[in-house]
């Protein structure tokens, strides 16, 4: 491809709406422009790195035994409350109605409609297992859309269902897609955790993600390698700290704190330390407020807590008027001596003596407070997020805390869509089975952003070779004035084009430093500069796009660096 013939606008300033590095070099670079909120289109670079990841994702998926579909965007209302998600789903759900009045949506996922394919074409036990995917166009109306295509309302993504006749049959399934996930990450050259993590609106028994690793990623990932752990750290699990709880020492006291409502207040009027206190924290339950204490340097993890017997889900912290009712104080002067309410203990808060917690009077708390004396000793429960340094659920390491950035999620759905849909099929025994399902996801546009988030400079992007969208850029010097140079870099552009190397010309009369400045930000592995000098030496200016230095080499030896 020759630049003069690809339109290619990059621009120089950070364009005021980009947050994230993925985002300002995405339009830099003229991968993408923006229409409206959410909303971009994918420019001609942009598309080559796309259709780069669809490949790659679209061959292992095939290897896999998968079978590829297309399956409408906009689905009938009907079917999503045939599985109870019409109401569930919220305002993520964009809705519209034909002109008949009927109502749709604008799919975000496909578990129903693959589903009502399942148990109209699946018959009998002897045509599964079965593997649907397909690569298609989802929307979710996000409330605020962010970080370019990382959260973006519309979106491209690779979703794909399998059915079995059994849990067996589902595992095997599920593993296949590990297998598959794997090989799709480690072709595109992305460095890459699997995660335990929870289910959320999907739903089923088991689920894992796939993070990029990158600074800027949104989940917080915890992980021991000694151990072979990762997982979310909203689904990582902690215990109750190992050996004995230590003396008490001091007496219990109330004291005044007016206008102290944070633990890093109370902190600055004692001069004592957040892992000293404990935070009460109360949210709505099914018969009434309950209150959650936990260390007050923790956080509190709502996937966890939202599953406790008594706490409403989704998890909703109680307005003030109603713990002020409850309990006669305002939130940041409550604690669990004296608690009325329904209380629920995280593991970490068994260990503490001597603490600072709220004494249930507004600008009043206390100090000195011990379990045994001046509480009961708590039955405990998994409150809070793990944090650097919390044992793992092996207790054979500890883990350390890594950001990531959620490009692929599989799920073991079991039979939560195929029982309210009632897709069933004739099980070797002749009664009829309902089908086990799993669910495997990959986002398709926030890979590229993702790549970009974890390969990048001060310059720009530096792809990873297999989603570069051109593997080598010719940048002739003077071409338009010099004879040899413009020849030389025609003959060179004809040469590695035949050999299925995807080559850009930059045979735009611009400025060198245009040139090597455009090279850096859109991020091409090879760059080969054709210059006057280096001809007259029998040579060419070579530089890969993640070293530091160019070299000057004799053609044989560029041909075959860039031939690999």
């Amino acid at each position: 491809m020759r630049l003069s013939e690809f339109a290619l606008t990059t621009l120089k300033e950070v364009p005021a709406e980009a947050e994230i590095v993925s985002h300002k070099l995405m339009l830099r670079a003229g991968l993408i422009r923006r229409l409206s909120s959410g909303l971009f289109t994918w420019m001609p670079l942009g598309l080559r790195v796309l259709r780069k990841v669809e490949a790659v994702v679209r061959e292992e998926m095939n290897r896999a035994g998968a079978l590829e579909l297309l399956m409408p965007a906009v689905q009938p209302s009907e079917l999503w409350e045939e599985s109870g998600r019409w109401d569930q789903y919220g305002p993520l759900l964009l809705r519209m109605h034909d002109r008949h009045d009927r109502e749709y949506c604008f799919g975000p996922t496909h578990e129903e409609v693959i589903t009502d394919i399942a148990r109209r074409e699946l018959r009998s036990y002897k045509q599964l297992p079965v593997n649907y995917y397909q690569i298609q166009t989802k929307f979710r109306d996000e409330i605020r859309p962010r970080f370019g295509v990382m959260r973006s309302r519309e979106f491209i993504m690779k979703d794909a269902y399998s059915f079995d006749v059994d849990q067996e049959g589902l595992q095997k399934s599920y593993d296949r897609m590990h297998a598959a996930y794997t090989r799709i990450f480690e072709r595109l050259g992305l460095k890459f955790r699997v995660v335990d993590a929870d289910s959320g609106e999907i739903g089923g028994s088991r689920s894992q993600e796939f993070h990029v690793l990158a600074d800027s990623g949104e989940d917080a990932i915890a992980y021991c390698d000694a151990d072979n752990y990762a997982s979310n750290v909203e689904t990582a699990a902690t215990s109750r700290p190992a050996g004995e709880r230590a003396a008490a020492t001091a007496e219990l006291e109330k004291f005044p704190t007016p206008g102290v409502k944070t633990i890093q207040d109370l902190c600055e009027l004692l001069g004592v330390t957040a892992d000293q206190t404990v935070k009460t924290l109360v949210v709505d339950g099914t018969d009434g407020p309950v209150a959650l204490v936990i260390r007050g340097d923790h956080e509190l993890n709502a996937v966890k807590v939202q599953k406790l017997d008594g706490v409403a889900s989704p998890l909703t912290m109680a307005d003030t008027g109603a713990i002020i009712k409850a309990l006669g104080a305002e939130p940041g002067s409550l604690g669990p001596v004296g608690m009325k309410l329904p209380v629920y203990f995280d593991h970490a808060v068994a260990a503490l003596s001597d603490f600072t917690c709220g004494a249930n009077e507004t600008g009043c708390h206390y100090k000195g407070v011990n379990f045994g004396r001046d509480l009961e000793l708590p039955e405990t429960v998994d409150l809070r997020n793990v944090v650097a340094g919390d044992p793992t659920p092996g207790g054979s390491g500890t883990l350390s805390i890594a950001r990531g950035i959620e490009v692929g999620h599989i799920f073991q759905l079991g039979s939560k869509y195929s029982d309210a849909m009632k897709a069933t099929v004739q099980a070797p025994d002749g009664t009829n089975a309902v089908m086990e399902m799993g669910c495997y996801g990959i986002g398709i546009t926030r890979i590229v952003g993702a790549a970009i988030e974890q390969n990048h400079d001060d310059n720009g992007i530096v792809w990873p070779g297999p989603l570069a969208p051109f593997d080598v850029v010719l940048v002739p010097i003077n071409m338009h004035r010099s004879d040899a140079v413009r020849e030389s870099a025609e003959a060179l552009y004809a040469e590695l084009s035949e050999t299925g190397l995807a080559v850009l010309l930059d045979d735009r009369d611009a400025r060198p430093g245009v040139k090597f400045a455009d090279a850096e930000l859109i991020g091409i592995p090879h760059r080969v500069v054709i210059g006057e000098r280096g001809l007259a030496k029998g040579e060419l200016e070579y530089r890969h796009r993640r070293d530091s230095e160019s070299r000057d080499l004799k053609r044989e030896e560029v041909l075959e660096l860039v031939k690999v």
